[in-house]
């Protein structure tokens, strides 16, 4: 067992040994290292070395030291670092699903390889021979050779994964992700044998779980997010279980499924539900069980009903058309009629397994028969309002089948309706959990019932009836048929009828004291001399009041019955609440309970880890120092067993000799003893090469003598085997001659048979060619036809393009010659537009003249009449607006300066910017007007008049002088 101080160094000698081929030798110095107790504390390097022992074991398919090395491994990461542990994991199913995949693809290209071209040398002899030892093809024996070993270490990769994880809470996924892709394996390589066996391993593993409680890392089942992993591992090894059709694997993934919900006692998601249910219709159906086939049914379609909202109408159609159609085909009659306690008891115990995995309750001291039954299922179907949302075809049928007394006309009615129901079903919408229902299924068994329904009203209505009758009113069978159905409904006591084929009737009812309809005319005749003695002997008594309460105690039953009813929906919607609110709170207090463990966990490992690099930094340091202490005291020991030192042994740690100095002394001791020893080593080597030379001059001459020895022994060899030749080619001669001479009868023959064979292989050879020929002039007949055609159109499409240039080209033309006779109209409309609009303003410049001209001598006479009113008494001088305003207007105008020629002003602003500019400093009155002599009063007066209002007169002109 090899020993190495540091991992690294492990990992480099594996790492050399792989380089030069000897790989077993590598996986053994890593699985000595994993498996050492001296590496215990979880490194970076460790990981790498279980990467590089991980590819080791897939390389060599070695799946025992892989399971041990991953054991070792999870001991050092369980408490440190699971996240390598799962990386590694994960690393080792890759690699091995990886090796798998990749033997399975060389073995189809070997497979194809072998397709050779020779049709007259398709097998080759070794082939043959091994195919008639073995029995075998050559796809067997390569997939024996080459996929199975893989196929192999697949599967026990997957079992090792399983086994290490069984029972580790932090790794559960994993764990969960391993189950699923085993079943992916198991479904797609068809391993019904590794279905089961590993449904029985994980099976185990649950089991083990629940009896070891106190195992530290055991993973806790309470936790929703364990038990939903948990869930959907057992829900993908029902579904992988129905797609292999393995039926009874599938009923015990059910049992696990049910057993881990009671475990818990928590339902799972209705999702997770429906599955459940929609299996169990599979299983239930193909073992016969229609009556819990039809149970299940209703609990699927209870299911969607209630979580489905978006089911459409049509798929809620088909399932409940499936639920109405699966209670139909259930046997009308109780089958374990007249069977023995033992049976009934065995009966009675699968009853109960059925109910509860349905999710019914059954009191085990009832009946089962009594509570689960034909007529019960179709009374509650009618209740909860399944009827409602069936097909019509399907509610027709059920009318016909439970409620129609059609003894005649039964049998016509009913198939048409079957036809098309038979039609029905197909593909759900992505919105329900339910891939797929097919109605056609539940075909054989209504035809069936209908048959039975068809005997029983028969037998109620005929005695005899002859057997072509009787066939002819049943098209769905032959009357063999008809009577094997009829042996199991006698049998069971749904119907009585015998048949006669010597007579050939069919005879109904039974003449019996226990018959039916012995006992119905048995009990009215009992009624009727009850009646007569009661009329003969009337009673003394009085009646009791219980005949007058009797009428109306019905209702009164029914309205108490419709009370409790009331009363136990509230009951149970109040428990529902409180359920959901303990729910809820347990939720809360789980979430909280996992929160505080998380941060617990954290602290936990923060601590840990801490207190592991202190232990580690510590321990590294006591190791160097008690190396360094070995290494002195060895030394020392040497120096004490060759005598090179006298007197008193140092100490190691004493007054004059040191450590280093010892360390120093040991090291110039070794130096010294090298030198010896290479001296000796120079002395020996040159008296070996003296000695090999003696040797050699010795040797030399017996070598001459054996060597001419043997050139005289090989020459005689080499004469003898000439003189046998050389016979031996005589004697072929001379068979050969004999044989010429044999043959030379046949060479007339022989030459003819040529020349005809080369004359006709001639006469073909020519004919061929003149063919080939032939069809090369067709061939280049039709392509030169194809180039003069491509060349043509090739011509066409260009001389098109040059048109459609051309045309573009004088279109772009025209549009800039329009751009531009437009730019000149409109430069020409511009500059006629700017002399109408000179020529207006000079009219315009010339009116405003005239209105200055006119409105200043309006003003000169105001400022006469002002002048006289100034006598008034009091001093008081009256104000003119109207006067006033055309004064200022005209000042205004006279010394505005004339608008400016490129500059248009419109009408309605003239007056306004005309008043509102005012004359410049500058300028003086114009020589025609001298200044009024009343500006002095003017500029005092405008403050204390501003608010008058004009008169009438002067507004009066105001307006007729702008007139």
């Amino acid at each position: 067992m090899a020993t190495f101080a540091k991992p690294e160094n492990a990992l480099k000698r594996a790492e050399e040994l792989i380089n030069v081929g000897q790989k077993q030798d590598a996986l053994q110095a890593l699985h000595d290292l994993i498996t050492s107790k001296r590496h215990r504390a979880w490194q970076k390097t460790l990981e790498r070395i279980m990467f590089k022992y991980i590819e080791l074991c897939v390389d060599m398919r070695r799946g025992r030291y892989a399971k041990d090395g991953l054991i070792q491994y999870r001991i050092v990461c369980q408490q440190v670092n699971v996240t390598s542990l799962e990386e590694v994991i994960k690393h080792f199913m890759h690699l091995s699903t990886e090796r798998a995949e990749m033997a399975r693809s060389q073995a189809q290209a070997l497979e194809e390889a072998l397709d050779v071209d020779d049709l007259e040398a398709d097998k080759r002899p070794e082939d043959l021979m091994l195919s008639y030892v073995s029995g075998e093809k050559g796809k067997d024996r390569s997939d024996r050779e080459l996929v199975t070993p893989w196929f192999k270490f697949l599967w026990e990769t997957y079992r090792t994964v399983l086994e290490i994880l069984r029972n580790n809470s932090k790794l559960e996924a994993l764990y969960a992700m391993t189950a699923h892709r085993a079943f992916q394996f198991c479904k797609q390589y068809k391993r019904t044998t590794e279905f089961r066996r590993l449904c029985e391993i994980i099976r185990n593993h649950l089991a083990n779980l629940n009896k070891y409680r106190d195992q530290r890392d055991r993973p806790d089942l309470s936790a929703p997010e364990s038990l939903q992993l948990y869930l959907d591992t057992r829900f993908e090894q029902l579904k992988i279980a129905t797609e292999l059709e393995l039926w009874q694997e599938a009923f015990r993934s059910v049992e696990d499924i049910h057993g881990l919900m009671c475990m818990v006692k928590k339902t799972p998601k209705p999702s997770l539900m429906v599955v459940y249910y929609a299996k169990l219709t599979e299983i239930f159906w193909v073992s016969g069980s229609h009556l819990y086939h039809a149970y299940a049914w209703f609990k699927l379609f209870s299911l969607q009903k209630s979580f489905n909202k978006n089911l459409n109408q049509k798929d809620l159609q088909l399932i409940a058309s499936s639920v109405v159609l699966a209670a139909l085909s259930v046997s009308p009659y109780d089958s374990t009629r007249g069977a023995s306690h033992l049976e009934l008891e065995h009966e009675k115990e699968r009853n109960l397994r059925m109910a509860n995995l349905i999710g019914f309750i059954i009191d085990p001291k009832l009946e089962s028969r009594e509570v689960l039954s034909r007529s019960s299922l179709l009374a509650e179907l009618a209740t909860k309002g399944v009827m409602s949302c069936v097909n019509q075809e399907v509610k027709d049928l059920y009318n016909l089948l439970e409620h129609e007394f059609l003894p005649l006309d039964l049998a016509s009615k009913v198939q048409p309706l079957l036809t098309k129901i038979s039609k029905l079903g197909g593909k759900l919408s992505s919105a329900s959990s339910v891939p797929e229902v097919h109605l056609s299924q539940y075909i054989p068994a209504l035809e069936k019932l209908a048959t039975l329904r068809l005997l029983q009203q028969v037998s109620h209505v005929y005695q005899t009836m002859k057997i072509e009758s009787l066939s002819k009113m049943i098209p769905f069978f032959d009357f063999l048929t008809v009577e094997k159905i009829s042996v199991n409904a006698v049998k069971n006591g749904f119907i009585a009828m015998k048949v006669d084929h010597m007579k050939g009737v069919v005879l109904f009812g039974n003449s019996g004291l226990e018959s039916d309809g012995m006992r119905d005319h048995l009990m009215i005749f009992a009624e009727s001399l009850n009646k007569a003695r009661g009329m003969i002997f009337p009673p003394s008594k009085k009646e009791s009041k219980l005949g007058e309460m009797l009428p109306g105690l019905a209702e009164v039953v029914e309205k108490e019955h419709k009370r409790l009813l009331a009363r136990k929906s509230i009951i149970e919607k109040r428990k529902e609440e409180q359920e959901r609110q303990l729910l809820e709170m347990e939720r809360e207090e789980e979430a909280k309970r996992l929160k505080l463990q998380k941060i617990t966990e954290e602290a936990e490992q923060r601590r840990l880890a801490s207190e592991f690099e202190q232990r580690k930094n510590q321990r590294i340091l006591r190791e160097i120092e008690e190396r360094e202490l070995e290494e002195a005291q060895a030394l020392l020991q040497e120096a004490d067993k060759r005598g090179k030192k006298k007197g008193k042994k140092p100490l190691i740690e004493g007054e004059k000799v040191t450590k280093q100095s010892l360390m120093e002394l040991a090291l110039s001791e070794q130096l010294r003893e090298r030198q010896e020893m290479e001296k000796k080593l120079q002395k020996l080597a040159k008296t070996m090469d003296y000695l090999e030379r003696a040797k050699r001059e010795e040797a030399s001459p017996l070598i001459e003598a054996a060597f001419q020895h043997r050139l005289v022994e090989e020459r005689m060899l080499h004469e003898h085997e000439q003189q046998q030749e050389i016979e031996l080619s005589r004697q072929g001669h001379d068979g050969d001659l004999q044989e010429k001479n044999r043959l030379s009868r046949m060479l007339n023959h022989k030459i003819q048979f040529q020349e005809m064979v080369v004359n006709r292989r001639r006469a073909e050879y020519d004919r061929l060619r003149a063919d080939r020929e032939e069809r090369l002039n067709q061939i280049l007949h039709q392509r030169r036809q194809e180039r003069e055609y491509q060349r043509k159109i090739i011509f066409y499409v260009r001389m098109e393009e040059e048109r459609l240039r051309r045309l573009h080209e004088e279109e772009e033309a025209r549009k800039r010659e329009e751009a531009e006779r437009r730019r000149k109209e409109e430069a020409e409309r511009k500059v006629k537009l700017d002399e109408i609009a000179e020529k207006q303003r000079q009219r315009e410049r010339e009116l405003e003249e005239k209105e200055r001209i006119r409105r200043e001598s309006l003003l000169g006479r105001s400022t006469d009449g002002l002048s006289r009113s100034s006598d008034l008494p009091g001093g008081s001088r009256p104000i003119e607006p109207a006067a006033v305003a055309p004064a200022a207007a005209a000042a205004a105008a006279t010394a505005a300066p004339a608008p400016t020629p490129g500059k248009y002003v419109p009408r309605f602003r003239r007056g306004a910017e005309t008043a509102v500019q005012a004359p410049p400093p500058a300028q003086a009155p114009p020589p025609a007007q001298a200044p009024p002599p009343h500006d002095s009063w003017r500029s005092g007066g405008s403050g204390s008049s501003s608010g008058a209002r004009p008169t009438w007169s002067s507004t009066r002109g105001l307006r007729t002088s702008e007139r």
